[in-house]
């Protein structure tokens, strides 16, 4: 009798913890764990089986050999004596200086397209979505064969090169423009530029604070611009000006002196911003459309012009709807920075492929591959997840 009694108890006992929720979902967690487990461990074991029956070896020690080959463009001093690492480095630096200069220029188009999509001037409209409508549809390897052989390959030779500004010169060698020479007394320059970036910081925030209090504005943008040009200005002058130019000189044949930037670097910095400016622009007209239209109409009733409303209603509202997909295409950004090697710009993609071919390590140069972009992507998304953060609105 007790037997009996007790069972149905132990039966609805067992039912449940096992439908309760939080021992599911440690159970179904446990189980995701194990399978990614056993799958590392599949692919770990079946690539040490295949290095075993190539009669190849695991390791690292190439990047210390002689890299053999010579780089277009090189951040830093390089030669083919250089070692691989030093390879990859200035595949490194050329992969984060097409990334960082990529993603200033293709926000600036992008809210410049962005906000033109939502003008009331006709023209401005159709132009802005013509152009949203033509880079959007073409895949961005297309848009970089375009600009390198299809606009920079029909740019005049070096003899011939077009004459710009401030002593450059454009050809289908690339940009050609002085090259500036520091002196000694440079370093104090770059400190007070250091000291001078710190101060408007702390104008911009001492001006936000007085506004919150006592309503009264205070123009930081020419503060902020006479602070950081005067500073570095008073200390260049009284260092002795240590800035000197070498100056690009057109010869018969070719450009001498100066400083170069390939047509490599200037397809791809067009190809990637101009292409992943479309889809900025698309983020900023549906962040814009999410400001509720009472707030521009407030705002004209206050008597505000409309620059004035773009600028100090709807942007700022707007950015807490665009920083988070923006996001996504600045990662797109500097992932599609691989193509690079289509056209022969050495980023690490194609330092690491020269390496792979001439050394055979694939696995390893695959994983660097890997984590290089993986460390890049994860820095880009913390500092966007800050930034995200500051913007975000904060209840009272």
């Amino acid at each position: 009798m007790a037997i009996t009694a007790n069972s149905p108890s132990g039966e609805r006992s067992s039912a449940s913890v096992f439908y309760d929720p939080r021992v599911r979902g440690a159970f179904y967690q446990a189980l995701t764990i194990v399978v990614l487990a056993g799958l590392c461990w599949f692919v770990v074991t079946n690539t040490v089986d295949n290095l075993h029956a190539l009669n190849r070896s695991f390791g690292f020690g190439f990047l210390e050999g002689r890299a053999g080959f010579n780089l277009g463009q090189a951040l830093i001093p390089y030669s083919s004596d250089s070692t691989n690492i030093d390879a990859l480095l200035v595949g490194l630096l050329n992969t984060l200086l097409i990334s960082v200069v990529g993603i200033f220029a293709a926000t600036i188009v992008g809210f410049l397209i962005g906000i033109g999509r939502l003008s009331s001037n006709w023209l401005i409209a159709k132009l802005s979505q013509t152009y949203v409508e033509i880079f959007r549809n073409i895949p961005p390897l297309l848009v970089i064969f375009f600009w390198y052989s299809g606009v920079l390959v029909l740019l005049p030779q070096a003899r011939d090169a077009v004459h710009l500004p401030f002593s450059s010169f454009l050809s289908n060698r690339g940009l050609a423009f002085p090259k500036p020479i520091f002196g000694q007394g440079m370093w104090a320059v770059g400190i007070a530029l250091l000291i001078a970036i710190g101060a408007a910081f702390f104008v911009a925030r001492w001006a936000h604070k007085r506004q919150a209090v006592t309503g009264q504005q205070f123009h930081t943008i020419w503060a902020a611009v006479g602070i950081l040009i005067g500073l570095p200005l008073l200390i260049f002058f009284a260092t002795g000006m240590p800035l000197s130019f070498d100056y690009p000189i057109a010869g018969k044949f070719n450009l001498t002196g100066g400083a170069v930037v390939g047509p490599e670097f200037i397809a791809l910095l067009l190809a990637l911003s101009l292409y992943t400016a479309t889809y900025i622009a698309e983020i900023v007209r549906a962040g814009i459309r999410g400001v509720p239209k009472g707030q521009s109409e407030a705002a004209g009733a206050l008597g505000l012009r409309a620059s004035a409303i773009t600028r100090l209603i709807v942007i700022p509202q707007a950015m807490r709807i665009i920083i988070p997909p923006l996001t996504s295409q600045y990662l797109n950004l500097i992932k599609n920075s691989s193509l690079a090697i289509a056209i022969g710009y050495a980023d690490i993609v194609a330092v690491g492929g020269v390496i792979l071919n001439q050394s055979g390590r694939a696995v390893e140069v695959v994983i660097i591959w890997m984590v290089i972009y993986l460390v890049l992507s994860i820095i880009t998304s913390l500092f966007m997840n800050w930034f995200n953060a500051k913007m975000a609105l904060v209840e009272r």
